[in-house]
């Protein structure tokens, strides 16, 4: 579950607010297509909330996140500033890098402020018979 406060230390430590999903069983991937099963990742069931998926084979971390604009949008979970991962901001549109120096970047994988150096990959996702798609 995301709180969307991580404390000092754990931005220091580069400790996200945002965690890999409950049901570990909850998506798959095939060597090119991340499906993430919404009915079994509750984190995902309400606007704001988030989820990061790694490992298993996945070429990159993933961040996927229930937008506040209504949308579902997946991201590079790897801040241009240090490599750290990313949580999403409340009632702001925005993804922020769990460090320190908190680099900002928009839905659409562009830096609005903070020291990275340019765009967040984003991943176009589509929605089909409650499933999550996106390709790699």
């Amino acid at each position: 579950m995301n709180n969307n406060r991580p404390s000092i230390i754990r931005r220091i430590l580069g400790v996200p607010a945002t965690g890999a999903p409950f049901e570990k069983d909850s998506w798959t991937y095939d060597g090119s297509v991340l499906v993430i099963n919404l009915e079994r990742t509750r984190e995902l069931s309400f606007t704001g909330g988030a989820a990061r998926f790694e490992g298993r084979g996945l070429p990159d971390r993933i961040l996927v996140v229930n937008g506040e604009d209504g949308r579902f949008h997946a991201f590079s979970n790897r801040c241009r500033h240090m490599g750290r991962r990313l949580d999403p901001v409340s009632g702001a549109n925005t993804i922020q890098c769990c460090s320190v120096m908190k680099a900002a970047y928009d839905y659409s994988g562009e830096k609005i402020s903070g020291p990275g150096r340019g765009p967040v990959k984003s991943y176009e996702i589509e929605a089909f018979d409650g499933k999550l798609i996106i390709k790699l």
